[in-house]
């Protein structure tokens, strides 16, 4: 029996390890990127905006990307490997691409999805499936990142009704949400708010002069006696067990898409070098290049590996947080420095927007921050290995 060729942009064969279903979901994703973000997205970075972001909302609705591994309400439905898969492709489009999905579907829908009331479900999510409703999802604050238990925002009951007070930071969606998620302090511990963004003071202000996640839009969010109904308040749920929920689930996005803005900068790099000839034959010739390609091919691979285990663990209900972290903290990492290897082959044409390698780059420094900085997720896992914590 003949063996088939090697794939350079597949060497392991990784596509064998899924299902029609699974790979027709990839490559719906791939094709919508393909058509409408790849043509212009290093123009929207270059400008530091996002233009049109609530129509490309309403067309990844149109194609089940948004809260795609939820049931009901309009969602998808999807695996968690399925998901994944798109993750990937989102982020081998941009960061930013995948930041929007990822805050719609794995914080604010999942966290109406898991913790709201009925009625909270029934209001906000068929809305946002279809990309008619963006959402933002407000847990870090300007003086408390890594430490949410110390938040200041706070919710105070008001006769039937909470008034809200405080501020968020680094919010993706923020100016264009239609409901935020807010986590506020209260007589009774942290709680969860689907706060309507229309509502009398609450403002969310773009920030701007960004160096990375400029194809994004991030915010802050500003509370300032915001009066909501009781029925505002995610009705169970108390403490930080509510937001850790949901970053797990934005972590476990990131364990995948990461690996997409890497993947674009091996190809990137790798056609390139192909292509560019120096000291009379093409640098993919010489000894040195090949030494990083085939690392860089090595540890894309690898954290494929790791995110398809991953995947299958949280379809079968048994993926832990601690198991996300090492995937995290793993993947973004060594993303990074594909990206930063990949612009060593090319050189000076590197830092130009004609190629994708410098752009990921710089998203992925906040990629590496949000949902837990390498501090946290190597705490995380030394806890898990000790037993002891070193939060404090």
């Amino acid at each position: 029996m003949s063996k088939p060729a090697l794939d350079p942009r597949d060497p392991l064969g990784f596509d064998e390890l899924f299902d029609a279903e699974d790979l027709a979901v990839r490559d719906t994703v791939r094709a919508w990127c393909n058509d409408r973000v790849m043509p212009y997205v290093a123009d929207w970075f270059e400008s530091g905006e996002l233009p049109g972001i609530r129509e490309l909302a309403r067309e990844l609705g149109s194609i089940g990307a948004l809260g795609m591994h939820l049931e009901g309400y309009g969602c998808a439905g999807a695996t968690a490997v399925q998901y994944g898969l798109a993750c990937v492709e989102l982020e081998a489009a941009d960061s930013g691409l995948r930041s929007l999905v990822s805050v719609q579907g794995s914080l604010a829908m999942y966290a109406i999805h898991r913790w709201g009331s009925e009625e909270q479900k029934q209001r906000w999510l068929p809305g946002m499936a279809a990309g008619e409703i963006i959402g933002c999802f407000g847990l870090t604050e300007p003086d408390h990142g890594s430490d949410p238990a110390s938040m200041r925002t706070h919710a105070k009951r008001e006769g039937g009704d909470w008034v809200l007070n405080g501020r968020k930071m680094w919010i993706t969606n923020g100016s264009v949400a239609g409901v935020a998620v807010v986590w506020a302090q209260t007589d009774d511990g942290i709680r969860g708010f689907a706060v309507p963004t229309d509502t009398p003071g609450f403002s969310a202000p773009e920030i701007k002069h960004k160096a990375s996640l400029r194809a994004s839009v991030t915010s802050e969010l500003v509370m300032d006696d915001v009066r909501l109904p009781a029925e505002a308040a995610f009705p169970e749920v108390r403490g930080l067990k509510g937001p850790l929920s949901c970053l797990n689930q934005a972590r476990y996005g990131i364990v995948w898409g990461a690996m997409g803005a890497a993947r674009s900068c091996l190809e990137a790099a790798r056609e390139y070098s192909i292509s560019r000839e120096q000291f009379g034959r093409p640098i993919a010739g010489f000894q040195l290049t090949q030494a990083k390609l085939a690392d860089m091919s090595l540890e894309l691979n690898k954290g494929l590996l790791l995110a398809l285990h991953l995947g299958r663990r949280m379809d079968a209900g048994t993926l832990r947080p601690e198991q996300v972290s090492y995937g995290k903290l793993n993947n973004v990492r060594e993303a990074i420095e594909i990206a930063r290897t990949a612009r060593t082959i090319l050189g000076a044409n590197g830092i130009s927007f004609e190629y994708p390698v410098m752009r990921h780059a710089a998203n992925l420094e906040s990629v590496l921050t949000y949902e837990g900085t390498v501090e946290m997720h190597q705490l995380v896992i030394g806890q898990a290995l000790t037993g002891e914590n070193a939060f404090r």
